[in-house]
């Protein structure tokens, strides 16, 4: 990524409050889409996670259709740190919960953020169009993480953002593997850029 150099991006606890200017930044989307996965693949700190066992109250309530393997979900947020040494920042990363049950604290967890991810699984897509409907209409900048499971993708970026027919047509669309600290470096980065590029189109020199 232009800009930036990411092989060195972890510094010590005192250097991190000393110098870096914190950014917030969430991570969406729908119920099972590697969220806490993606907050767990890059923190430089042991996260926060808020999981509790699905159990048989869940029937009729929690969609499973198509991760009939999963046994937890989060229930309030995960929450995890990254420094990026060479753009000068300390992400904070927040991961909403997927659940419709849960989606009232959206609200409150956007207080004070710049940016988001959204995680999509393209074999559910449709989970993924509240997310993407939630920052669009708050006006919140976003790049579309297509979560390649079992390290596939069957669609291209332009196949999936047409099927979500997202309001602003240069919404990057990124293919990631949420285990991936790289990938998801990669795709920090990239929304970094996106915000870099709308505060100079905001401000003019």
């Amino acid at each position: 990524m232009p800009g930036y150099d990411t092989d060195a991006q972890e510094e010590s606890p005192v250097k991190i409050l000393q110098e870096e200017s914190p950014v917030k930044i969430l991570i969406a989307g729908g119920f099972g889409v590697g969220k806490t996965t993606l907050v767990e693949a890059i923190s430089e700190i042991e996260p926060l996670r808020t999981e509790e066992r699905l159990t048989a109250a869940g029937i009729g309530v929690d969609d499973l259709d198509g991760i009939e393997s999963k046994t937890a979900t989060t229930v309030a947020m995960d929450f995890g740190r990254i420094t990026l040494t060479d753009a000068g920042v300390v992400l904070y990363l927040f991961g909403t919960p997927g659940q419709e049950r849960f989606w009232f604290m959206w609200d409150d967890l956007l207080a004070g953020a710049l940016g988001a991810i959204v995680l999509v699984d393209t074999r559910r897509l449709d989970r993924s169009f509240p997310a993407v409907d939630f920052f669009e209409n708050r006006g919140l900048p976003f790049v579309i993480g297509a979560n390649c499971f079992d390290g596939e993708q069957p669609y291209t970026a332009e196949q999936i953002k047409a099927a979500l027919h997202l309001s602003d047509p240069d919404t990057p669309i990124l293919m990631l593997d949420a285990r991936s600290r790289a990938d998801v470096r990669a795709a920090l980065l990239s929304l970094l850029d996106l915000l870099i590029a709308g505060a100079e189109t905001a401000s003019p020199v």
